[in-house]
């Protein structure tokens, strides 16, 4: 390199070959264009849909688009979450680059009394070429197999779509249901004690308690509005307590007239760090546990259909974050404030809590990002939390704390829930180890985002389990070695899954034929049997 540079005169030099290359390319062109007028034979090049032509020192190449049968109409589906046959109709549409237009119906359920009015029933999949029935998966099926789809699709799609074909779902715009929900039979009393109690900070036990306020100013308040007795007052406190609008400050007791000190829920220390508050508490009559949770359920199962892979290993979060399904999802969580989780079946309670770990695992992604490993991820995994009837739980304490009878999470010295708290109530007594194959935590090794059924949630979790084992990055087995590869999950898990020996006897039920085989030759010679743990791969799962 020179030690000094004319800039003028390299200016220059770029200006001048930048025209004589525009010149070329011109002059060029119109040469072309000459030729292709009155030389027949380089018309004819034109069938190969791509033209060459070479400048000095430069390729350039014309790609012409192709003139084929452009469907001018719209394909449209009715469908609805975890439904097989809507995934197959699904599956065929992307396969043949057809734009379609799906409307699943337990996303937009207002859309069902269209269905049934267009059909004459409520069975999906039912598919439109414009506004014309073409049926289900059967009557494709049939189309396909004797050739003529290609041809129905073209004749029916070759015009514009008309108005009166079932119009695409449009986003920010709530079911009008959604505005008939009826407002808990407290929340009068509720709206008084908020405007008159004397919320203040107070010093007790040597700590300061912030907007707290006095079992006896609430009573003396609910007297003097009601005009009634202190024992019914006393009631009311209690009936507050629990449907969850106050709580004790420190949990102690439901509610006592007297110098005890409550606050209201939205005044609550963990409030700042809940992602499904928006300002205020949902006052509305709390929907039924179970209802609940299928209507999350429908709503994930929607999401994965749409924005993820077909193994489900990999998420778009971009789309998801943009999708109305997401929009209706984050809607739908602010009905968990004051849910009333006891009332869950066993069954329902387990689905209902691994769906809620993995839709919060996908929520946290979107809200807060991603990070490095364990230890840099212990934000993720407590900092992102939501109120679930009227107490907080984050990733941590949906695993740890609840599916893992509260037991430390890998690298923690604390317990998540310490003792007293009410949480505990949900906590299951034993660990099912079965649970750590049904929870994604947004990584590549983890197991595949799923969302389960309480009809079917044990099945479920053996399947996934035995899912995930198929995976090299999961289980390995190397003869010449003697040597068992597992991912480091078990290992940071092993409290749940017990010792070395009973961990690989009891992975044997979960194996294809040919690791099962290998597994139980290698532990059936009477040698020595290693264990390595593999790497965790901790990037986001996109």
């Amino acid at each position: 390199m020179p030690e000094s540079f004319d800039m003028p005169a390299i200016g220059n030099f770029f200006r001048e070959k930048s025209n004589s290359l525009s010149s070329a390319i011109t002059k060029r062109l119109s040469l072309m264009r000459d030729q292709f007028d009155d030389d027949d034979e380089k018309v004819m090049k034109l069938e190969s849909n791509v033209t060459e032509f070479n400048l000095s020192g430069m390729k350039v190449i014309v790609n012409l688009k192709e003139q084929g049968n452009k469907k001018l109409g719209r394909v449209s589906f009715f469908s609805r979450s975890n439904c097989r046959d809507c995934t197959a109709v699904r599956s065929f549409l992307r396969k043949e680059n057809l734009n379609y237009v799906e409307i699943n119906v337990d996303v937009y359920p207002q859309r069902e009394k269209e269905l049934i009015e267009r059909t004459g029933s409520a069975n999906v999949p039912q598919i439109f070429l414009n506004e014309k029935l073409l049926g289900g998966l059967v009557a494709l099926n049939s189309l396909r197999n004797s050739g003529m789809l290609e041809k129905k699709l073209t004749e029916m799609l070759a015009g514009k779509c008309p108005e009166d074909a079932p119009a695409p779902p449009v986003y920010g715009f709530d079911d009008d249901d959604d505005d008939d929900e009826m407002s808990d039979e407290m929340v009068e009393i509720v709206r008084v004690l908020r405007q008159k109690l004397p919320i203040q900070d107070r010093i007790l036990r040597m700590k300061i308690v912030k907007n707290c306020f006095a079992g006896g100013e609430l009573v003396e308040v609910l007297i003097h509005h009601l005009d009634c007795g202190r024992k019914k007052a006393v009631e009311i406190g209690k009936n507050l307590v629990r449907r969850h609008f106050i709580h004790h400050v420190f949990g102690e007791n439901e509610f006592e007239d007297g110098k005890h000190f409550y606050r209201f829920l939205e005044h609550e220390p963990f409030i700042p760090k809940c992602y499904n508050f928006r300002g205020s508490t949902n006052d509305n009559e709390p929907k039924d546990a179970a209802v609940l949770g299928q209507m999350l359920g429908q709503i994930m199962f929607a999401l994965l259909e749409s924005y993820a892979s077909d193994d489900r290993h990999h998420l778009d979060y971009i789309g998801i974050s943009n999708s109305e399904e997401f929009r209706r999802y984050t809607n739908l969580v602010q009905d968990l404030h004051r849910v009333n989780i006891l009332t869950l079946s066993a069954d329902e309670k387990l689905a209902f809590f691994l769906n809620l770990h993995n839709a919060m695992a996908i929520h946290a992604v979107i809200r807060v990002g991603h990070t490095g490993g364990m230890l840099d991820r212990r934000a993720f995994f407590s900092e992102f939390q939501y109120i679930v009837g009227g107490y907080s739980y984050s990733l941590s304490g949906l695993k740890d704390g609840i599916l893992r009878s509260n037991r430390r999470a890998p690298f923690s010295l604390m317990r998540p829930f310490p003792s007293r708290d009410r949480r505990l109530e949900m906590a299951y007594l034993k660990v099912n180890p079965l649970i750590h194959f049904g929870l994604c935590n947004a990584t590549r090794s983890s197991p595949a985002v799923r969302f389960f059924t309480p009809q079917s949630v044990e099945s479920e979790l053996r399947y996934a389990a035995r899912e995930y084992f198929q995976r090299d990055d999961a289980m390995q087995v190397d003869l010449a070695k003697r040597t068992v590869y597992l991912n480091r999950i078990i290992k940071w898990y092993s409290a749940d899954f017990g010792q070395e020996k009973e961990i690989l006897k009891w992975i044997t039920g979960y194996l294809d034929a040919t690791k099962a085989g290998l597994l139980t030759h290698l532990m059936g010679d009477g040698g020595p049997v290693n264990v390595v743990y593999s790497s965790f791969d901790w990037s986001l799962n996109a």
